[in-house]
């Protein structure tokens, strides 16, 4: 595990997955159907309970220009910067599972902020980027 810190806020527009987990394959492939062009976007999964505990998953895309979102209906998050603990995982569809073993243990750290989230990056198609929002006194000092 390691600390990764995002420099700025990063404005993306979702689609809001009908359940979790089974929904988030259908709400990425909904996000992705709706976007001219990938190329040089950046994409993520966002999650984090609701007030009764159920978990809400947002599957999202950055916005290329401003108002985009609004060009597909769409709703915006703002990922806030700062600091995330984060595991990469390779290759992470010839284990799915091992994404939900990755969060759980990056929950455990105890300077998660309590009204952040986890957040999935896709660098690329084949590997996951697992990250969970950290309290701001975890910033890396550069």
């Amino acid at each position: 595990m390691e600390i990764k810190n995002l420099d700025s806020d990063i404005r993306v527009f979702y689609i809001k997955a009908d359940s979790f987990p089974s929904g988030i394959k259908e709400a990425h492939e909904k996000l992705h159907s709706m976007i001219p062009s990938i190329n040089g976007r950046r994409f993520f999964g966002i999650s984090y309970p609701d007030r009764s505990g159920k978990i809400i998953y947002k599957a999202a895309a950055e916005e290329s220009y401003s108002g985009e979102a609004e060009k597909y209906g769409l709703e915006t998050f703002i990922i806030k910067k700062g600091p995330y603990i984060s595991k990469t995982l390779i290759d992470w569809q010839s284990d799915e599972g091992q994404v939900s073993r990755t969060f759980k243990q990056l929950l455990t750290d105890p300077g998660i902020d309590e009204k952040g989230y986890c957040l999935e990056m896709y660098p690329n198609d084949s590997d996951i980027i697992c990250m969970v929002k950290l309290n701001d006194n975890r910033r890396i000092k550069k």
